[in-house]
């Protein structure tokens, strides 16, 4: 939509204009007339704005795209709207949040990747730059009330901890003036690290009295949109509701998985073709679809073994579940806003699926995700996850489904999550429900788009114009296309001709209905890649190949030739480049570039520190380490946490157990190695200490655990084995508590605060770890507090 160029909204803030006349000496003059204060609103006219974002959600999952899962809010919002086929993302989630809330490729924002793995350059640097201002920020300065509820992955891993800064954070810079969610990839839905702001709180149940988090979010984004409307009814809102759901873990009451028994005992292969077969009733794929074939990496249903049968059915079953349960609370959200009188001027997107279906979960599947991040799925027997079949989904559970689910949820694509070159991994089914922005109803649109169109379809919708200049900085232009011509124009030509791909090296390009691809890597599989130039590229014909199902690339090479040129040329304008398919490397900051938040040997913490990530702490694995902490004992005697890092699902935590101090290492879970001292801890001041021996020789060894009060011993014992490399991809760390799931099984997260105060906790690595008098002196703390300066 065009804008005159002169218009005050081009530059945000909206420059105040001076009075320019000449001021009265008297307020009774009749010349003392000025006109009223006019609150700042958007055009006449500018809609309500929801945009619902699910997670890890395949093209083929909800029964609104012909999957096997219930989503008859999906359905609904489909009925009464529109349905967006050929919908993409980037096939990550960091990466797709970072496009939609900018309008913006996820490489021009700097979100090449997920944080984790950032890197200093520019198009993986996690760093939104200033010259792209984020769509909530041009909302709010044009007079919409805006809030986020839910995931928020886009925070840099070094910018997460209680000291900010926040300038990445929803609340910070990120445009909202509301947020209530997390900070992360993933949460433990019945145990979540939720901020409200930037300030951390905890649920206010536990999961025996029924808390998930996917209602609490609910629950206060319904809360604040009646609040909006009650208070000022004339304003409009842009609520953006990104729930972690259905990012593993796989967490919902059983009864939303019971619905499913049985349902998914024929396996993945016979659920492809059952899909594919209600895609084309629904009409959400031509009749002439072919469905690709399953790769060789992805194992068949019959391959796999009998033992594990039961489980892998389960997995489906808690997933299915999952989703269903995700969307009826995105019907009571949507419920609320009709209740209100609103849902007819509401702007709706119902993004199904940050991405394809998650691979991460390898092929068996897993009880608890931790044991794949630390390469140990092999721990995971059939016998074990076995015993352990009805736990699933539970709050002792951590799952995640295999890679046979996964591929069948984003039928008749090749390929899933992470896999940019195929459909299988950028394809997310879309609705769009606007009763009074346009009169289709229950219609299919086929044109091209991508998760970059939104920002620049909102805008459309509300009157406003893309800024030119945000905080006296210049923007760069939008990169996104508005979908609004296809609202009501069912046979109008695609506006987004062009669309380039890459996640992990894999790497693709759209154009006019043709598209070159070429997969270099595969979630699931850890092996040497190989150099770029030998990767295999592939061309399909989209406009009569639907699923990219027939590979012409041999018939072609001149016209495979051009679009990797093309492509190519895309890259460069985009800040794709330099691939980079380095794995371990990444992880290292230094090797990447990103910062550190916490360096050195040796980190101080005070009591009442909290909710620290474990990029804010020393990291204790595979080395031997000390952890000393000050504590005044009440005389009713020491009880509760000292310090806690993790949660069930592994993690560590030093406190005490009728007076006597312990020491609990979390084993994935497996088995929880617990030291007791001998002595207790005297009422008064005094100094508790743990002293972890490593035994060497690699990685994930096991060590002897000493414990100390005021530098005497009182306990040792031994660990066997460690976590080699995460504990927890939510989980954090706290002085005094034990937030969140509890590490130990001695205490719950009610009962862990410590009875007396924690003054401070030091941690210390290698040689600094070694004291012959295991005590911290004043002069040590005052040389480590100069030290860090």
């Amino acid at each position: 939509m065009p804008h005159d160029s002169t218009s005050p909204r081009l530059t945000l803030p909206i420059p105040d204009q001076p009075f320019t006349g000449s001021l009265p000496y008297d307020a009774k003059d009749p010349a003392a007339t000025f006109p009223p204060i006019e609150p700042l609103r958007p055009p006449a006219g500018a809609p309500n704005v929801l945009v619902i974002l699910l997670d890890d959600v395949g093209f083929a999952a909800s029964s609104a795209f012909g999957g096997p899962c219930r989503t008859p809010t999906a359905d609904r919002l489909a009925a009464g709207g529109l349905k967006y086929n050929r919908f993409h993302t980037t096939a990550l989630c960091a990466p797709t949040r970072a496009a939609l809330l900018t309008g913006r490729n996820h490489h021009s924002v700097g979100m090449g990747v997920i944080t984790e793995l950032a890197t200093s350059a520019p198009g993986y640097s996690s760093v939104r730059p200033n010259t792209c201002a984020p769509l909530a920020q041009t909302l709010r300065l044009n007079g919409y009330a805006t809030a986020q509820f839910g995931k928020c992955h886009e925070v840099p891993v070094w910018q997460t901890s209680p000291a900010g800064p926040f300038d990445a954070w929803p609340t910070g810079g990120g445009g909202f003036e509301y947020f209530y969610g997390f900070i992360g990839g993933e949460t433990n839905q019945y145990y979540p690290a939720i901020y409200e702001g930037t300030t951390p709180v905890e649920p206010e149940s536990t999961p025996e009295e029924g808390y998930h988090f996917t209602e609490d979010m609910t629950d206060k984004a319904i809360g604040w949109i009646r609040q909006q409307k009650s208070l000022t009814p004339d304003k409009p809102f842009f609520v953006y509701y990104a729930p972690g759901a259905t990012h593993a873990p796989h967490h919902v009451p059983t009864a939303w998985s019971d619905r499913y028994k049985g349902r998914f005992d024929a396996g993945w292969d016979a659920l492809r073709e059952e899909i594919l077969a209600r895609q084309k009733e629904l009409g959400v794929v031509p009749e002439d679809t072919v469905l690709t074939a399953r790769h060789d990496e992805i194992p068949a249903w019959d391959d796999m073994p009998e033992q594990l049968k039961p489980v892998l059915a389960r997995q489906m079953e808690v997933y299915a579940g999952f989703l269903e349960h995700t969307d009826h609370h995105v019907g009571r959200l949507v419920d609320a806003i009709d209740d209100l009188g609103a849902l007819e001027d509401t702007l709706v997107y119902y993004i199904v699926g940050d991405n394809g279906a998650s691979a991460e979960g390898t092929v068996n599947g897993s009880f608890n995700e931790m044991f794949i991040f630390n390469g140990a799925a092999h721990l995971e027997t059939p016998e074990y996850v076995s015993s352990r079949i009805d736990e699933l989904g539970t709050p002792t559970a951590y799952n995640h489904y295999a890679v046979g689910w996964a591929h069948a949820m984003d039928t008749p694509y090749q390929w899933t999550k992470q896999v940019a070159s195929h459909w299988g991994g950028t394809r997310n089914g879309t609705i769009v429900h606007w009763p009074r922005g346009f009169t289709a109803k229950g219609e299919v649109r086929a044109q091209f788009h991508h998760v970059i169109d939104v920002a620049p379809t909102i805008l459309e919708a509300a009157g406003l114009p893309e800024p030119t200049l945000v905080n006296g900085v210049p923007q760069r232009p939008i990169e996104g296309v508005s979908m609004a011509y296809s609202f009501d124009g069912a046979d109008r030509a695609e506006r987004h001709r062009t669309q380039y791909f890459e996640m992990f090296c894999n790497r693709g390009i759209y154009h006019e209905g043709w598209t070159a691809v070429t997969r270099h890597s595969t979630p699931w599989v850890v092996e040497p890649l190989g150099p770029f130039d030998q990767d295999v590229w592939e061309l399909y014909d989209t406009n009569t190949d639907w699923s990219q199902s027939r590979d012409l690339a041999a018939e072609m090479p001149d016209k495979l030739a051009e679009l990797q040129q093309l492509w190519l040329e895309e890259a460069r304008a985009y800040n794709v480049l330099p691939l980079d398919d380095r794995r371990i490397e990444r992880f290292s900051s230094a090797l990447a570039g990103r910062p550190d938040l916490v360096t050195g040997n040796t980190q101080l913490l005070f009591g009442g520190m909290g909710r620290l990530t474990e990029a804010s702490l020393l990291n204790v694995k595979n080395r031997s380490h000390a952890v000393s902490a000050e504590v005044e004992v009440p005389a009713t005697g020491a009880e509760g946490v000292i310090i806690a890092q993790g949660g069930a699902f592994a993690g560590w935590s030093l406190y005490a157990v009728g007076g006597r101090p312990r020491y609990c290492y979390n084993l994935l879970g497996l088995q929880q190695f617990t030291i007791e001292g001998e002595k207790s801890i005297p009422a008064g001041t005094h100094q508790v200490r743990m002293e972890f021996d490593y035994d060497g020789g690699g990685l994930a060894k096991g060590g002897t655990v000493r414990l100390y009060v005021d530098g005497a011993p009182v306990g040792e014992g031994r660990v066997d084995a460690t976590v080699p490399m995460l504990f927890s991809a939510d989980e954090t760390a706290d002085v005094g508590s034990d937030t969140a799931s509890p590490v130990s099984t001695d205490y719950t997260r009610e009962t862990s605060t410590f009875s007396g105060t924690v003054n401070w906790v030091q941690i210390d690595l290698d040689q600094d770890a070694e004291d012959a008098d295991h005590l911290i002196t004043p002069e040590e703390r005052l040389r480590v507090a100069m030290a860090r300066q």
